[in-house]
């Protein structure tokens, strides 16, 4: 269709900040209930998975042992936001027994896209090795992203993981949540305010693109957005189930009264559909 190479058409569609004028409350709610998630614990801040920048990682650990791991992966367009700002998501998932991890990762324009999901395969590598000495079970491992980190989660249930780590299992993944995810990165390329940072090409949107990739087999994923997000965010979220099936993407959801900001805070209410998806995935539900 025409419009979707109109780049005035898809800066509307993607930029989320603009989509949203009070987007910056919702980052202040985060940071606000972030902070007293920090302060009420038990919390293990700033662990390093690796030796390279950003490559650190906090964990809540739930208080029962053996539990299972959900790690969440932020958004933020590759380029911002920090694993502090979302902090607030581990009490209610806490609560209802899964230890949560909350890795961190380097930013574009200082790194591309690439190197962050390969710094994502090192985190799910981190927490294989070291869940049970905080008390998890790895064997029950899910990972959660939202926007950019809906990306990541998705890209990571098509990693060969044996070329990570040969003592890894083939698929560490019990599989995936992505919250308004991005599957197709052609029209980001098309989105000066975006790819000024990312830097896309052609060769790179198609190494990088999960819409583009084999479906995973033995593994879902979950793909969710608010129903309140642009046209295009919409679009991404049906494409994956259309180019996977239903097989490997049982979960395909539309969520009520939620923008690109709003949607994310219900993995922290227990009462919300989002909250449910994510212990679904490593068995609490």
């Amino acid at each position: 269709m025409r419009h979707r190479s109109d780049p005035a058409w898809l800066e509307a569609q993607y930029n989320n900040r603009a989509r949203v004028p009070d987007h910056a409350r919702h980052f202040e709610r985060w940071a606000e209930a972030s902070a007293l998630a920090r302060s009420k614990g038990p919390a293990l801040l700033d662990v390093a998975y690796g030796d390279g920048p950003g490559e650190t990682l906090d964990v809540f650990a739930a208080a029962a042992p053996g539990a299972p791991v959900l790690m969440f992966i932020h958004g933020g367009y590759w380029r911002s936001l920090d694993k502090a700002d979302f902090s607030f998501i581990a009490p209610a998932l806490n609560a209802a027994g899964a230890t949560v991890v909350l890795p961190n990762y380097a930013l574009c324009p200082a790194v591309g896209v690439e190197h962050i999901a390969l710094q994502m395969t090192r985190a799910v590598a981190w927490v294989c090795r070291h869940a049970a000495a905080h008390g998890a079970d790895a064997s029950r491992l899910g990972v959660v992203g939202h926007s950019a980190g809906g990306h990541l989660a998705t890209m990571l249930l098509s990693c060969r993981w044996k070329d990570v780590g040969d003592d890894l299992p083939a698929q560490p993944l019990a599989g995936a949540l992505s919250i308004s995810g991005l599957y197709d990165l052609e029209p980001l390329r098309h989105v000066a305010s975006v790819n000024a940072d990312l830097k896309l090409t052609p060769a790179a949107v198609r190494r990088l693109s999960p819409a583009f990739f084999p479906r995973p087999k033995g593994v879902r994923l979950y793909a969710t957005v608010g129903l309140d997000e642009s046209e295009e965010f919409l679009r991404q979220n049906a494409l994956i189930r259309d180019v996977w099936g239903p097989t490997a993407v049982p979960v395909c959801e539309t969520l009520p009264g939620a923008n690109h900001f709003s949607v994310v805070e219900g993995l922290a209410d227990a009462r919300a559909r989002l909250h449910g998806l994510a212990l679904r995935l490593v068995g609490l539900r």
